[in-house]
């Protein structure tokens, strides 16, 4: 139940997460050719005069109408997306490079000091960099669902996974090192599209384009991804009986639409109340609490394999050491999180108890009472 409620944050937040930077580039495109919004219309309330994120909240409803009536294309689409992102990065990189100012890489390490956002430079601001930054690492872990279908997957998983998370690293890292080459790292602060301000400033606005059509692309396919699954998991709650029935609804195209409206008015609500930064770190708060129980997880699942759950294509090594190391890690990570990001952690878990013991522990069901039929 505890990872479930970490996921079903997690997707909550990511939708407007994903929004809001759609959101932010969309703006940074059409900016150089006169098109801008006024300031209540571009940020969430109460942030720079703001009073709602209209285009984050227009492409939340756009998605949510476009699932309500089927998506066949998607999977094909996401692919093809994915070898254009990994273009516009490397072409970014390479344009990056011829505009490098070595003097903003010193210090490397600023000095330590003491934000209203919490710790910045120093070791202690590395480790509250990490509990930020966590949630670009999200959705490695997916493949192993795949497991079924792989060929040998104990030796192809891990290769899977450690080789898809080394490339993310290697773009990742490279795609730092050229932003703050090319401007002083102050530059970026609460900067939301930093790689088409980058381009821009540095007098390439063909490339800036370029990048910024792709990702704004890739967050739309993005979050349709997140709205659909999101819904699926609301689905799951209600068929389950953790949450009212009704949630588990399907229309003819076997789509879980009533789910959709729940998840649609959450996150255009969450993305209209809180900044960019913020939502990253609420994004990782759940899912590191998510990883938390999936760890504790394993010493309970690993005695039922072969009773009530079939033994799967694909093992855990290094049971059971490895599970306690990575609860240990992630708890580190997720306790290098700000103050206010725990608090409402802590309060929606707190929530989520209250909703499962006055409802769900009532109505809750071991078997289904729908098969889900996932969307053709």
């Amino acid at each position: 139940m505890g990872c479930r409620l970490a996921l079903l944050a997690e997707y909550f937040i990511a939708v407007a997460f994903v929004a809001s930077g759609f959101s932010a580039n969309l703006r940074g495109l059409v900016k150089p050719i006169g098109i801008e919004l006024p300031a209540a219309l571009s940020n969430p309330f109460g942030t720079n005069g703001g009073f709602i994120d209209i285009i984050a909240a227009i492409v939340i409803l756009l998605t949510a109408l476009l699932l309500s009536r089927g998506m066949s294309e998607a999977a094909r689409m996401e692919n093809i997306l994915v070898i254009l992102k990994v273009l516009a990065i490397i072409l970014f990189v390479i344009v990056g490079l011829t505009a490098i100012n070595v003097s903003n890489y010193v210090p490397f390490i600023p000095e330590h000091k003491v934000t209203a956002t919490g710790d910045f430079g120093g070791w202690q601001g590395i480790y509250a960099g990490v509990s930020m930054i966590f949630l670009a690492y999200i959705g490695f872990d997916s493949i192993a669902a795949n497991s079924a279908e792989a060929l040998d997957p104990q030796k192809t998983m891990p290769r899977g996974i450690l080789g898809s998370l080394s490339v993310a690293i290697v773009l990742f890292i490279a795609v730092a090192l050229v932003l703050v080459g090319m401007f002083h790292y102050s530059q970026y602060a609460n900067n939301a599209e930093p790689v088409g301000w980058a381009l821009r400033q540095s007098g390439h606005g063909v490339v800036a384009a370029i990048v910024q059509a792709i990702s704004v692309i890739g967050m739309f396919t993005a979050l349709i991804g997140m709205m659909l699954a999101g819904s699926r998991l609301l689905y799951s709650f209600g068929r389950d009986g953790l949450l009212p029935s009704w949630l588990s609804h399907l229309n003819d195209k076997h789509l879980p639409n009533r789910a959709l409206v729940i998840l649609t008015i959450i996150g255009v609500l969450i993305g209209s109340m809180f900044p960019f930064a913020f939502l990253a770190q609420l994004i990782s708060a759940g899912t590191l609490v998510a990883f938390m129980f999936v760890s504790l997880a394993m010493y309970r699942l690993r005695k039922r394999e072969g009773k009530d759950l079939p033994i799967p294509a694909f093992k855990l090594p290094l049971y059971p050491v490895l599970p306690a190391i990575t609860f240990v890690l992630v708890l580190l990570v997720f306790w290098g999180l700000g103050f206010e990001a725990k608090l409402y952690t802590l309060i929606w878990f707190i929530v989520g108890i209250i909703l499962y013991l006055s409802y769900g522990l009532r109505h809750s069901k071991k078997n289904d009472v729908a098969e889900y039929h996932p969307p053709k």
